[in-house]
């Protein structure tokens, strides 16, 4: 059985179109990866890219694909709603088939010090931190890259791999292995951050909420509402439907309607049985009862 790891990097570039296809070009072109899925949001402006492969191949595309981010993303310019470090913001490693997290990890640390190299101060994080302090991706990138320069002359602040000084264009990169997540938002009828921000605190873990969920408010000015963005870490312990469910009770005290949400990448198959489950109250369903599963 062929080894397979996934890879999904977050770049800080969702209003460019031209940027955006460049760097998706470069994943397409990369011998012995699949590029599965891409997704770019302007008011986060924020780019999501999803593949797979080999673990060597998908190592050997990622140095490239960061080193053309670099290239294109200049951090001095950027804004958006959305927390971030540095062009390439988030690089997280998922073993899939044939490997264990050990060895994503390797790969992990292998990259980071490739774009150490580059000139970019790293961190490492979640299963890949040295560290206890800089195993939660918001720990690491706390203050943003508005602070990373005051933060890279600190001791506490000084990267795992890279120069400790600040490179004002590329900002940092933050290089992890997890588990696979689900970066799933849902948007609120409403134009109050306010709400949003006191929903996503009745939720998340670290304010009292759900178990594996991390949430935060942000307003998508384009379309006119807030919304609730949320990373579910572990769907096995917060399944997707309960924390919708609980946002959608929330929003109803303040009068607000959930009028969307989203799903950014890509999500187990296993995820979305649940909720087949439990809205169609199909209590015995399962992916087996898919045509196109037993075709692939």
């Amino acid at each position: 059985m062929k080894k397979l790891m996934e890879c999904v990097p977050n770049v800080s570039e969702g209003r460019n179109p031209a940027t955006i296809e460049e760097l998706a070009a470069v994943l397409r072109e990369s011998a012995g990866v699949s590029l599965l899925d891409s997704s770019s949001d302007s008011d986060h402006n924020r780019s999501v890219f999803t593949y797979v492969g080999e673990p060597d191949a998908v190592l050997a595309a990622t140095e490239t694909f960061c080193h053309r981010a670099f290239d294109l993303i200049d951090m001095r310019m950027h804004t958006g709603c959305h927390p971030r470090l540095g062009a390439v913001d988030v690089v997280p490693f998922v073993p899939l088939r044939g490997m264990e997290m050990e060895e994503a990890i390797s790969y992990a640390h292998r990259l980071g010090h490739a774009v150490g190299e580059m000139g970019v101060p790293v961190y490492f994080y979640e299963e890949a931190a040295l560290n206890a302090e800089r195993c939660n991706l918001a720990d690491v990138r706390r203050g943003e890259y508005e602070c990373l320069s005051d933060r890279l002359s600190e001791p506490s602040g000084r990267p795992d791999a890279g120069p400790a000084s600040f490179n004002p264009r590329t900002g940092a990169c933050i290089i992890g292995a997890r588990r696979p997540l689900i970066a799933f938002n849902v948007n609120l009828g409403t134009t109050d951050l306010a709400v949003a921000q006191q929903i996503a605190r009745a939720v998340r873990h670290s304010s009292g909420g759900f178990r594996a969920v991390k949430a935060m408010g942000v307003e998508l000015k384009e379309m006119g509402v807030v919304q609730v963005s949320m990373n579910l870490v572990d769907y096995t312990q917060t399944p997707i439907h309960r924390v919708v469910e609980a946002i959608r009770s929330e929003a109803a005290r303040y009068g607000v309607p959930v009028v969307g949400s989203e799903l950014i990448g890509l999500a187990p198959l296993e995820a979305l049985e649940e909720v087949v489950r439990f809205y169609l109250q199909l209590h015995e369903f399962s992916s087996t009862k898919i045509i196109e599963n037993h075709l692939l």
